[in-house]
């Protein structure tokens, strides 16, 4: 357990918060693997209709712990640890952006303010995003000399394109919310005092959707990113042979017959 990460859940929703406030809430090891954990439990939960992250107080998450590369910068680090060693250490604890990108449940990244280098990497790791007008989006790797990790490159240049991707890895330029929008980077802005009341109402119109559907559809988007026409083709017919055969779709069919909304129980 860690006070690092805070879980809750209301009414289908999973909630992790990155909790240190006092280093807008930077990344720990004892963060990820509690959040390493979660992610893998809530996806096997039926009762988890969307997860949320989201960060304590005025920021999203600002990244690695820069004090502590500082301190390893001077000597700090271990020197019986090799080069591959340390790439299979780090890689690991890169995979909570593939789960919150893969798993089969809707993500959503709640940003209240600075999101920069990794934090904004697991922001855009979630399926969807809603910042404030007055947050602050940054790579910043190149400010510290450093090339960008949690898989960022993969998904920045999905979201803005390779040209913008570049200036942002390169130069660390701050994007506004506003500008963030205007740019593909995040879904929707809101004024700073609005964020929470947007949040809350967005994640349980997402929650309230069909469940299975949303994540068979997570799949296809994701192999439509890296494969061919015709393997996405392939995907897209075994999952919606699958969702003719869910609960959610029967029901629907019924409801659009009788002209009333459906109802989803993520079944």
């Amino acid at each position: 357990m860690t006070q690092d990460l805070l879980e809750s859940f209301e009414g289908g929703i999973a909630t992790l918060t990155m909790n240190r406030p006092e280093a807008r809430n930077a990344l720990t090891r004892p963060m990820l693997a509690a959040m390493s954990e979660a992610l893998q439990r809530l996806a096997l939960d039926p009762a988890v209709r969307l997860v949320v992250l989201t960060g304590t107080g005025a920021a999203f998450c600002s990244g690695g712990d820069v004090k502590g590369f500082a301190k390893n910068a001077v000597g700090g680090a271990p020197v019986d640890v090799t080069f591959d060693q340390k790439v299979a250490d780090l890689r690991a604890r890169m995979e909570v952006s593939r789960m919150l990108h893969e798993m089969p449940k809707p993500t959503l990244a709640v940003i209240p303010g600075p999101a920069a280098g990794a934090g904004l990497s697991l922001a855009m790791a979630c399926d969807l995003r809603i910042a404030a007008d007055d947050a602050k989006l940054t790579t910043a790797f190149a400010m510290v000399g450093l090339s960008g990790d949690f898989g960022g490159s993969y998904f920045l240049n999905h979201l803005v394109g390779a040209a913008k991707a570049r200036e942002m890895y390169f130069t660390g330029q701050v994007i506004r919310g506003e500008e963030a929008l205007g740019i593909g980077l995040v879904n929707r802005c809101v004024p700073a005092a609005e964020l929470p009341a947007a949040a809350k109402a967005w994640a349980q119109e997402l929650a309230a959707l069909p469940t299975v559907a949303i994540g068979y559809m997570k799949r296809n988007l994701n192999i439509g990113l890296r494969s061919s026409l015709a393997d996405t083709l392939d995907t897209e017919a075994m999952h919606m042979i699958r969702t003719f055969d869910t609960d959610d779709h029967k029901s629907a069919a019924v409801a659009f017959v009788e002209k009333r909304k459906p109802t989803f129980q993520g079944h």
